[in-house]
């Protein structure tokens, strides 16, 4: 199924990140506020996406942690997860400079673009369906934007369905599974399991098979 289009008009109006104090999602807002109090130096708002829209890769995680993005203001900076995205995107050329988990450290993003299913941090790493519907705005608005986009990496199962959903497929049609690559139009979605510390230290997903994942991608990129 092809992706659903969107007018230049839409395209102009539609918001491709949330306000930093949006208020689309009470618990989360409520949870922010509780941060900012308690942490005042963090970033504590709704995480923009990071690279360049002109990017022909897109990939899409599950939220921002509370000790990585949220703290810093760069998706997956400050944990473990981006210790291991980062490190694979410089390993496949989709990055360059050196990752030191802060958002000034010079790292740039090669042809390669990062975001959310949902922007702002959520409990317990835990955002709810209604919070995942809400924020889906932002990311159908972001893939929108984004002219040269061929190949969508989704990290978890969340990110997958929301990302499907966004496109206009029907979940039956592209299951989750990692390693999966699933067609949409001019798009070709791929799944890995989330680079999550739970996940590899549990051996859910080793770096060998991320890796597989970024060498599909750049190997069907040419």
């Amino acid at each position: 199924m092809a992706p659903v289009t969107t007018s230049k008009s839409d395209l102009e109006v539609s918001a491709t990140a949330p306000d930093r104090n949006c208020p689309l999602c009470p618990r989360l807002a409520a949870f922010r506020a509780e941060a900012r109090a308690r942490e005042p130096s963090w970033y504590n708002a709704p995480v923009e996406s990071f690279g360049d829209p002109n990017a022909r890769v897109l990939i899409v995680g599950l939220a921002p942690g509370m000790q990585g993005a949220n703290r810093t203001g760069r998706p997956f900076t400050g944990d473990y997860a981006g210790d291991l995205l980062y490190s694979t995107l410089l390993e496949y050329g989709f990055a360059k400079g050196k990752y030191e988990a802060r958002p000034d450290d010079g790292l740039r993003l090669l042809d390669c673009r990062i975001s959310n299913a949902v922007r702002c941090v959520p409990p317990q790493n835990k955002p709810l369906p209604a919070e995942i519907n809400t924020c889906r705005t932002f990311l159908a608005a972001t893939i929108a934007t984004m002219p040269r986009i061929k190949s969508i990496v989704l990290l978890g199962r969340i990110a997958h369905d929301s990302t499907v959903k966004a496109l206009g497929l029907k979940p039956k049609d592209a299951p989750f599974a990692h390693g999966a690559v699933h067609g949409c139009g001019n798009y070709r979605l791929y799944d890995s399991y989330h680079c999550s510390r739970y996940n590899t230290n549990t051996g859910v997903l080793t770096t060998q098979m991320f890796h597989g994942v970024f060498a599909q991608v750049r190997k069907d990129l040419g």
